[in-house]
């Protein structure tokens, strides 16, 4: 189907472009959303008489996206999440998970302006590209923990293997200390059974003089 863009449409075109296209990708994006028009001349004179605001319009949104993607930009936000100890998420953070942390955050961010080439399914700092207009985009990071904590280690560096291997260290430190704490308490058992053994060699020492 052709078409004509009504804005910039990555890997398509620029506005004011007639381009062809599947039919469903027309009929079920590019159309409802306003972003292009069936591609005839009753369209293309509509087009010309609408151009200029067009353009004006782009211009003030793409503004508009420009000072967000400058605030947004580099920003970091934290998604909690259920992992094993391998650091495998017991499901996937989507492009809503995405948007919804940047919302909350105070960030206008929708959904579909989420760019994911699949869902994420480990625990780790993920760029993640979101696109506010056909001309800006801004890469956030998504820092996936299985708690606000271990989000923080992670901010700090710390790798979920780093982790793991502290946390198993330390256990390990615990347990030796747990030992050295049983035999030092089983070698104060002993030194005081054999406390008296000294005076009496002393009596025996005396009485052979």
């Amino acid at each position: 189907m052709d078409i004509i863009l009504l804005e910039r449409v990555a890997k398509l075109g620029q506005m004011g472009e007639v381009v062809s296209v599947k039919e469903g990708y027309a009929r079920n994006f590019l159309l409802p959303q306003g972003k292009a028009l069936r591609a005839n001349a009753h369209n293309m004179k509509a087009f010309e008489d609408q151009k200029a605001q067009l353009e004006a319009r782009n211009l003030e949104t793409k503004k508009e996206a420009e000072d967000l993607a400058a605030k947004l930009d580099g920003e970091t936000f934290i998604v909690i999440r259920q992992a094993s100890d391998g650091g495998n998420l017991y499901g996937s953070v989507s492009t809503r998970d995405a948007a919804d942390a940047a919302t909350e955050a105070g960030f206008s961010v929708d959904r579909g302006q989420v760019a994911l080439i699949a869902p994420i399914k480990e625990l780790g700092i993920h760029d993640v590209n979101v696109t506010l207009h056909p001309e800006v985009s801004a890469i956030i990071k998504l820092n996936v923990a299985r708690s606000t904590e271990e989000a923080e280690l992670q901010a700090a560096g710390k790798s979920i293997a780093e982790l793991a291997a502290e946390e198993e260290a330390a256990a390990e430190f615990e347990i030796q200390e747990l030992f050295d704490d049983i035999g030092a308490a089983g070698m104060d058992d002993f030194g005081d059974d054999e406390a008296p053994a000294p005076a009496a060699d002393a009596e025996d020492a005396s009485d052979e003089d």
